[in-house]
């Protein structure tokens, strides 16, 4: 690994002879405003996390196409099953003159690994137990257990400034150490980014980035068309062919590695009803829902919450079928009092023709019996009742991913204990330990495969299906689609 990166990271900076001037300003809508400029404390790869990807460096990018490359670490090797080594380019710097260096990576582990003062991403590093600081340019991670996606995990793992950030408010202010700096933020409206004329590394492409903030779906889409925006996402299906006509976009999809389902709150009766969870997973027609309202760009998950893209992903397992007959058998097995309402939770404005599938599955439910009433909310509300207030209702939409594109990030947001899980359940947790806490790929796919067959079984969600990753562009850019969240400039070029 090490030559490899080492050579790819030679490769980048001799592409900075060849890069053109800053040709044209670029500006990407998103459906809702930056919640915190703070990247310790987020974890909305397609919200927060893609602005400040601009503004702070990380160690190892990820692709379009999700291979991992080098950024502010040159390269890094696995030195054995609790110690990753990690060597960095000479001499980068934050805009303000604070070193990237092996120290300042130490500190911003420290800053989240501290269990006085929990950040929003702490999870993700729960297993590392100490940074070596070998020189400026070398340190070493030691873990308590072996922790293969470690790479994958810091290729979204940001790096704030030390000296800065205990002067500074990280949460309403930034000081950029990557492509681009923050020169202007209007809350709730857009956010906009110019060139960082002391970044290290490869020059940014435009003069402007500005992220406008536009959650109506027929506003992105008008706002593409007319020129006044130049790359949007979720773009309805149905929309994709009308863009393609226009003389100033594109349009398109790329498979996604976000899965959508129904999150059944089991700690809330009758959702700790195992038979009750079943016939809901037969009571819907996730073929239907695929084909009709997303002309077939979705795939229908496999009775599990990970896409093929996932290490661990279960070939094996076979969706629900559609089958009203059995999901009223299981609902009469089940004893649930069907005369009540069940709380069906939708986040407003945040996936892809999430209305649209709501509605459906609402439909679908009540055809067998279940009655719901969906309660619309917006995504802030809504994140607030499933991770600050833990008290989801019994059923919501919901749509998860996870970067490192691993079933150690993905499945452990199902985990006992994890706040996110709503779901406690003895035998998954213990092959989520088994496949974490080993390097062996042959192992980790065992102890995977088992969890997956264990989660089908239980049916903590309804399985739906995979998000396609849709997108509209101006003909202004060229852009590599990417079905992981990231919305970034720097995977678009202004066009030949």
């Amino acid at each position: 690994m090490t030559r490899l990166t080492k050579l790819l990271a030679g490769s980048a900076i001799a592409s900075m002879l060849t890069l053109p001037a800053f040709a044209m300003d670029v500006t990407i809508a998103q459906t809702s405003a930056v919640n915190t400029l703070d990247p310790h404390g987020s974890a909305s790869v397609g919200l927060d996390l893609s602005v400040l990807s601009h503004v702070y460096p990380t160690l190892i990018l990820r692709q379009p196409d999700y291979k991992l490359v080098p950024s502010l670490a040159e390269s890094w090797e696995a030195v054995d099953d609790l110690t990753w080594k990690f060597t960095l380019v000479p001499g980068a710097k934050f805009a303000n003159g604070e070193p990237l260096d092996s120290e300042t990576v130490a500190w911003n582990i420290e800053r989240v690994t501290n269990p006085d003062k929990p950040m929003r991403i702490s999870s993700w590093f729960r297993q590392i137990e100490s940074v070596n600081v070998i020189s400026p340019t070398e340190f070493e991670i030691k873990t308590s257990s072996p922790y293969p996606a470690l790479p994958a995990q810091l290729s979204m793992f940001m790096l704030l400034p030390p000296k800065w950030a205990s002067e500074h408010d990280p949460v309403t202010e930034t000081m950029s150490g990557f492509k681009y700096k923050m020169v202007e933020n209007v809350p709730g409206d857009h956010i906009t980014l110019e060139p960082n004329p002391d970044f290290w590394g490869t020059p940014a492409q435009f003069d402007h980035v500005t992220f406008r903030v536009i959650p109506e779906t027929a506003s992105r889409i008008a706002a593409l068309m007319a020129g006044e925006v130049d790359l949007i996402n979720k773009v309805p299906a149905s929309e994709i062919g009308r863009i393609k006509e226009s003389p100033k976009a594109d349009a398109g999809a790329v498979d996604s590695t976000r899965s959508v389902f129904i999150k059944l709150n089991t700690e809330k009766a009758p959702l700790d009803n195992k038979k009750f969870r079943q016939a809901l997973n037969y009571a819907v027609d996730k073929t239907l829902i695929a084909e009709a309202l997303f002309d077939g760009l979705a795939t229908v998950s496999k009775c599990q919450v990970m896409t093929p893209d996932y290490f661990g992903y279960n070939p094996d397992l076979k969706p629900y079928p559609y089958d009203p007959e059995m999901a009223k058998k299981l609902l009469e097995e089940s004893g649930v009092d069907l005369s009540q309402t069940f709380e069906f939770e939708l986040p407003a404005s945040t996936y892809l023709q999430g209305e649209e599938v709501t509605q459906a599955v609402a439909q679908m439910f009540g055809d067998v019996g279940v009655k719901t009433e969906i309660q619309t909310m917006e995504f802030g509300a809504y994140l607030d009742k499933y991770r600050k207030a833990h008290d989801l209702g019994r059923m919501s939409l919901l749509g998860q991913a996870w970067a490192t594109i691993d079933a150690d990030g993905l499945l452990t947001l199902f985990k006992p204990g994890n706040q996110y899980s709503y779901w406690n359940d003895a035998a998954f947790d213990e092959q989520l330990v088994a496949g974490g806490s080993t390097t062996d790929e042959a192992a980790r796919k065992a102890a995977y495969k088992k969890a997956t067959e264990i989660m089908c079984d239980e049916a903590p969600v309804v399985f739906l299906y995979a998000q396609p990753a849709t997108y509209g562009v101006s003909k202004n850019v060229s852009y590599k689609a990417r079905g992981d969240d990231w919305m970034r400039a720097y995977d678009m070029t202004p066009a030949q």
